[in-house]
């Protein structure tokens, strides 16, 4: 054949003219069926009839009776086939384009001038002496997405509707802040300082990527962790939408747009979570994916078809995706593709040879892309090398970018992936699809000229070699504020709501529950025992109760509600689920039976810690995101919070969320029948990383109520230096093991509680003296060894509940550091050296952690200091076995201080020796005829 549709014999246009004229095709999910038509009035009837079901009744109500008619032909078994993937082309095709309503030459001259300084703010930080380094080519490829958004869609904080929230792509930055220059928003000064935040003064520079810590009225969500930002972004839509069902706030004009990377869907965190958009329908996120086919250092999948992939994974997992793949310059090759031979060689093509066509000129494109088969080259015959190799991406098209996101946002019942094709270092000859673009920094004198002349920008060679010889940089570019293009794309933003992105605090603090909230805790559990985990429980129960926070608390679990015993909260909280309860539960006869509905207060996510930490930083950030302040209670096994999410929580706090972290059944002895792999021993010090994290380890109910009230009075009333709340959140470790809890001292050390230490009991007797330091589950374990010392040993110790070993350390660190800047003043005395100072004796610290965790404190300890904890991986034991074997029970820390007191000389070591045959703490079996309590999960 020769692809020439009027190229046909006599006797071909014989035959054909006895046949019947060919059905018109079937298209279902890009598949052209040939099933013949045999009633073509009632195939119009039906067609006509859904035309006006979307006219008259909207999409939405169109979209149900689709959905109900598939399900009732899957019941009358009519085979209705479900492709995953389309040809490799546009969804959207050009008779489906909407109207483009802006002025495209104006938006085109903006792009080049946002593109322009982007590159030069990264070059400029890589001259000569500086080479702080950046990333030019992200911004090049995805400018057009962004633009789009910019000029037409996201809303403002001053919309009406409440303003989208915008998930930036990380690498992408420069571009945002070129943008924010061109708006004025920000100056050539602060350009010329990107990732310079602290050497020409403290705020005057600019950060590497999206740091809402950093550059606070300026970048809303962080991104830069690769897969965050997706599974964030699903739980900040699904966040939105919890606030509006439960009457707190309207969010329904509001959308969540996330704007990602291919090569960044490959984290798991980015595909984690897309069925939990799908299953709740969140129309109000649409993700972005910059399709360049590139990651750091190669294509994404040089042998496969990203794009075909992702679209397969996502119409897999209920999506509605929208692929923008070509220009508009291939519309009228597509339409000559009467033998489908253009489409299949997009579709055979893998993306590493893609790459290769795009930095190849016109005539290699010819030769490889449409010489193979002869159609194809008669199809390009009548175009020059140069307007094919000009043949654009979709992702670079405007037009095409504009159809893409106005069809997400008017779609109904599903969240939208837009999937854009793109070529990395997009418009900068020497970065256009390498491999290695994403790793070009700085642009020579000759990238600079070629660049500049293909953005068409008034620069003069002068001007150019000028600025490079002086300051080894090109000079940024701005039009002048009263220039048209200015004036267009603030005129646009105005429309909008404002300029973006922008993180606007609007909340006030909030009024606080009254001192009785506490009193039951603060009363102690007389002769009963009960484990720290239901002391915070019930203090839960009782803020929910609360009329001015109550309906603020979000309380968030992965499937742990039972474990610990918040079961009772089913009933009148009820399970947040925006179908409500659809069926009927096999509880439902009972007292506590599972109940789920749209104004469900409590977050039930599932075996997902990673989902738990997403609806704990949308809710802890609710504050600034929506002017609502929102109190997250996020309750997890301990040993699956820090260790398995802390990426996560160094996010949250990036964000400047707040909220309560509860990491129950913690420490290393406590849930030991669940083994190594539930074992904490060391969640403390991976919260001790993150500046943010206040971490607390109480023993007791009275220091819990006045943790937790510290906690909100600092988060949510009037605390930090601006009397509008402190950007810290709170962990607080809690156990399943139940002990007696005692009531409130009349002279409580509220401050010690608070500090991190409080002494809890005092030496009795005038023997030797030891000091006796605990944390948590650990403090009944030293009560008993001050017992046993006393009245088997003639020792005498002081006790000591260490509420925090972690602030005593950072606050230990903070007085140094103040008199390493103050050398002419009196040196800080830390907390806990100044708290320890007035007794004697050596000091014995033990916890149900590694040692690391109460050595931090070591070097502020005065006189000697000896450190028990369960250093090595858990196992599956009775807890009087562990604790013997770890040699943290009671009857190590006995002989710990024997010992120590024997080194100081107070005694003879043969006592010690005595000590150790007798207790036998090298021997796990002296434990075999202990009991033990409840509490395991």
């Amino acid at each position: 054949m020769t692809g020439d549709p009027e190229a046909t014999t006599a006797a071909t246009s014989s035959a054909a003219s006895t046949r019947p004229a060919p059905a018109p095709a079937v298209i279902h999910e890009g598949l052209p069926t040939q099933l013949p038509d045999i009633d073509p009035d009632e195939t119009q009837d039906w067609i006509a009839s859904f035309d006006a079901l979307v006219a008259e009744r909207g999409r939405d109500r169109a979209r149900y009776v689709m959905l109900r008619l598939l399900e009732r032909a899957r019941e009358a078994a009519v085979g209705v086939p479900a492709l995953r993937s389309t040809d490799y082309i546009n969804t959207i095709p050009p008779e489906r384009e909407p109207w483009f309503p802006g002025d495209e030459d104006t938006e085109r001259r903006i792009r080049a001038f946002i593109r322009w300084n982007a590159a030069v703010m990264v070059s400029s930080a890589n001259r000569k002496g500086l080479e702080v380094g950046g990333h030019i080519a992200t911004y090049q490829s995805s400018a057009s997405l962004y633009e789009v958004g910019f000029n037409h869609f996201f809303k403002g904080k001053d919309h009406p509707g409440g303003g989208d929230q915008i998930f930036i792509q990380g690498h992408a930055s420069p571009g945002i802040y070129a943008r924010a220059f061109l708006e004025g928003r920000l100056d050539e000064q602060q350009l010329s300082r990107f990732r310079q935040e602290v050497q020409h003064g403290v705020g005057v520079g600019l950060p590497s990527y999206p740091h809402p810590r950093l550059m606070r009225e300026f970048w809303e969500f962080p991104t830069v962790s690769m897969g965050l930002t997706a599974l964030n972004s699903i739980y900040q839509a699904r966040f939105n939408r919890y606030l509006h069902n439960r009457g707190i706030k309207s969010t329904d004009e509001q959308t969540v747009w996330a704007f990602l990377g291919d090569g960044e869907m490959g984290e798991p965190e980015s595909l984690g979570a897309v069925r939990i958009a799908a299953r709740e329908e969140l129309d109000n996120l649409v993700w972005v994916v910059n399709c360049n086919l590139q990651q750091l250092d190669g294509p994404v999948t040089g042998n496969g078809k990203i794009i075909q992939e992702l679209e397969a994974n996502f119409r897999g997992a209920g999506w509605n995706v929208i692929k923008v793949i070509w220009g508009r310059e291939w519309d009228d090759l597509l339409a000559r593709d009467v033998d489908g031979v253009l489409v299949n060689q997009m579709n055979s093509t893998p993306d590493g040879q893609f790459q290769t066509f795009s930095v190849e000129d016109g005539a290699y494109n010819r030769e490889f892309f449409f010489g193979p088969d002869p159609r194809l080259r008669k199809m390009v015959e009548h175009m020059s090398d140069r307007q094919i190799e000009k043949l654009p991406r979709g992702g670079h098209d405007y037009r095409k970018v504009y159809a893409a996101f106005d069809a997400a946002t008017k779609h109904a019942g599903q969240p939208t992936v837009i999937l854009a094709h793109t070529v990395k270092g997009w418009t900068i000859d020497s970065l256009e699809g390498k491999n290695a673009t994403h790793q070009m920094k700085k642009l020579s004198m000759a990238d600079l000229k070629k660049f500049r002349d293909r953005l068409y920008l008034p620069i003069s060679d002068r001007d150019l070699e000028t600025t490079y010889a002086e300051k080894g940089t090109a000079p940024f570019f701005h039009p002048g504020m009263e220039s048209p293009e200015i004036e267009y794309m603030l005129e646009r933003r105005r429309a909008l709501g404002g300029s973006l992105p922008q993180r606007v605090v609007r909340s006030t603090p909030l009024e606080l529950p009254a001192d009785k909230v506490y009193d039951d805790l603060k009363q102690g559990s007389g002769t009963h025992k009960i484990a720290t985990t239901m002391a915070i429980v019930r203090l839960l129960k009782d803020w929910m109760k609360d009329p001015a926070i109550g309906k603020r608390i979000v309380p968030i679990a992965p499937d742990e509600y039972r474990t610990f015993g918040m079961d009772s909260m089913f009933p009148s909280a009820k399970i947040y689920d925006p179908a409500g309860q659809t069926y009927e539960p096999v509880d439902r006869k009972q007292l506590l039976a599972y109940k789920m509905s749209p104004q469900g207060q409590m977050l039930h996510e599932g075996i997902s810690e990673a989902g738990a930490v997403a609806s704990a930083t949308a809710a802890g950030s609710a504050y600034s995101t929506h002017g609502e302040h929102m109190i997250p209670f996020y309750i997890f096994y301990s040993m699956f919070g820090f260790q398995r999410t802390g990426d996560s929580i160094w996010a949250m706090a990036d964000q400047l969320a707040r909220g309560f972290l509860v990491g129950a059944t913690a420490g290393r002895t406590t849930l030991t029948g669940e083994g190594l792999q539930h074992a904490d021993g060391h969640s403390p010090l991976i919260a001790a990383t993150n500046p943010a994290v206040v971490h607390y380890d109480p023993a007791y109910a009275y220091e819990i109520a006045h943790i937790m009230r510290s906690g909100l009075e600092r988060m949510y009333g009037t605390g930090g230096a601006e009397q509008q709340g402190e950007d810290v959140i709170f962990y607080i470790t809690v156990y399943n093991e139940p002990v007696t809890m005692p009531a409130e001292p009349a002279e409580v050390d509220v401050e010690g509680i608070l500090k991190g230490i409080h002494q809890v009991g005092t030496a009795q007797g005038d023997g030797p003296r030891v000091r006796l330091l605990a944390s948590g589950v650990a403090l009944p374990w030293i009560e008993e060894a001050a017992r046993l010392l006393r009245e088997e040993w003639g020792v005498a110790a002081d006790l000591w509940s260490v509420t925090s070993w972690n602030e005593l350390a950072r606050d230990a660190v903070a007085a140094e550091d103040w008199s390493l800047m103050h050398p002419s003043e009196t040196a800080r005395t830390p907390y806990v050296t100044e708290k320890l100072a007035p007794s004697t004796g050596p000091v014995i610290a033990v916890s149900d952690y590694m040692r690391a965790v109460p050595l931090q404190i070591a070097r502020w300890v005065p006189e000697d200091y000896r450190v028990l904890g369960a250093d090595g991986f858990g196992f599956a034991d009775t807890r009087p076995a562990a604790r013997r074997f770890f040699r943290i029970d009671a009857q190590s820390v006995v002989v710990q201080a024997l010992q120590a007191l024997a080194d100081a000389g107070e005694i003879d070591p043969a006592v010690v020796e005595k000590a150790f045959t007798q207790y036998r703490i090298d021997d796990p079996t002296a434990t075999s005829g202990l009991l033990q309590e409840g509490g395991d999960a």
